[in-house]
């Protein structure tokens, strides 16, 4: 194997340029997320088929002719399980790569694993067994040994010749187009943000809540993301999920009360005590001049939906049918958690899909073309205060 390190902005540029003039690149990415909300990106890997060079972030000031590159819609870039590489590609450039063709998507689509590595995929595919032994290695770390950059590049290196068997296969069903725009709707997801407002509605167990501890819930969880974002910090970092739960029924009133709490430990007591005290305290004298109607409901589950066990059978066997008329397998089209998140846009008034400002995945795109008619003929109309939110194009 040859690579190349990429440390300068005008090696950079020249790689860039010589890559445009293929058709399609693998690309991959490491990164490190231990503390921080966002991946922290620590190296890039590019190979055309020509030059497979290791791209160096942290020394580099000028990515214009990268990010020309990653978005040139002529070149197919070639990721596998991209989810958190674009979210490391959003994070660094403020832009993913398209179009994207994901390997583990595409072979999901084959019936090969819904979610089957790239050790496997490549072992499967090219009979070739890869060393994953630096998977946990500290990528912002300089400098990189030998070990860990051979490693990097064996992630790109197999992209290609493994694209070249996917894409055959899937081009002779017709479903590139699956493929493209499921990363493109991925890419949308990955780019929405989540009001703070709504960030309670992410916290587990907020159903058992009264109305009382639900708006302090609001306040605390939007306060908890806000100082997330704000410094960069994984969201249990900031504060533990169960923590919140534990504030919002004890309701503390000084740093004494604070400190007995499970899971509070004392440097958060230390250092946010005063922070978290406030936000309670005027939660709750806020709470306590509401009128009824303006108080917060309480969280509703699907399964206290009294016809949500039949509506979830129906749409399971809609998308049995979908699937056995299209020759893949059911979870390629609709998992639980697609079809629960599709009733609770549909059904709730407040939904984390839709405070997003999205549609629910089985109405977006490819998805959206193959279920609309059959949803719409089982639930009745789209709710009016959601309709905004669909593309109409997938409305058939």
């Amino acid at each position: 194997m040859h690579y190349q390190l990429i440390s300068d902005d005008r090696s950079l540029a020249d790689v860039c340029r010589r890559a445009s003039n293929h058709r399609n690149i693998a690309l991959d990415t490491e990164f490190v997320r231990t503390r921080t909300l966002t991946p922290q990106l620590g190296l890039i890997q590019l190979y055309d088929g020509e030059q497979l060079v290791l791209i160096d972030p942290l020394p580099i000031n000028d990515f214009t002719p990268f990010v020309d590159l990653i978005r040139n819609q002529e070149i197919t870039k070639i990721l596998h399980s991209c989810s958190e590489d674009i979210e490391a590609f959003l994070t660094f450039f403020g832009v993913a790569p398209s179009p994207i063709f994901d390997t583990q998507f595409a072979a999901n689509i084959l019936g090969l694993g819904a979610t089957i590595g790239y050790g496997r995929l490549i072992d499967e595919l090219l009979g070739i067994q890869l060393d994953k032994g630096e998977a946990r290695t500290d990528w912002l770390a300089r400098p990189l040994s030998e070990k860990q950059l051979h490693y990097a590049a064996n992630d790109v290196l197999y992209l290609l010749p493994a694209y070249d068997k996917l894409a055959t296969q899937v081009d002779e069903l017709n479903k590139r187009d699956w493929v493209v725009e499921e990363i493109s709707y991925l890419t949308t997801k990955k780019k929405a943000q989540l009001p703070s407002e709504w960030a309670y509605l992410q916290v587990k167990n907020n159903w058992k809540l009264n109305q009382k501890q639900i708006y302090v819930l609001k306040n605390l969880a939007s306060w908890r993301l806000e100082r997330a974002r704000e410094k960069d910090m994984a969201l249990n970092f900031v504060i533990k999920e169960t923590s919140l739960i534990d504030l919002v029924q004890i309701l503390p009133t000084d740093k004494l009360q604070l400190a007995k709490i499970p899971g509070i430990a004392p440097q958060v007591v230390r250092k946010q005590g005063d922070t978290l005290l406030a936000v309670i305290k005027t939660a709750v004298e806020k709470f306590d001049q509401l009128e009824d109607n303006e108080k917060p409901d309480r969280i509703k589950r699907l399964i206290d939906v009294h016809a949500y066990k039949k509506y979830a059978a129906d749409l399971k066997a809609l998308a049995l049918n979908i699937a056995e008329s299209k020759n893949v397998q059911v979870e390629v089209l609709a998992s639980k958690k697609q079809i629960n998140q599709l009733l609770k846009w549909w059904w709730f008034d407040e939904d984390e899909t839709s405070a997003q400002g999205l549609a629910p995945d089985l109405l977006s795109g490819w998805r959206g073309k193959l279920f609309s008619a059959g949803v719409i003929e089982l639930l009745g109309d789209i709710p009016d205060n959601k309709r905004h939110l669909l593309d109409t194009s997938v409305l058939v």
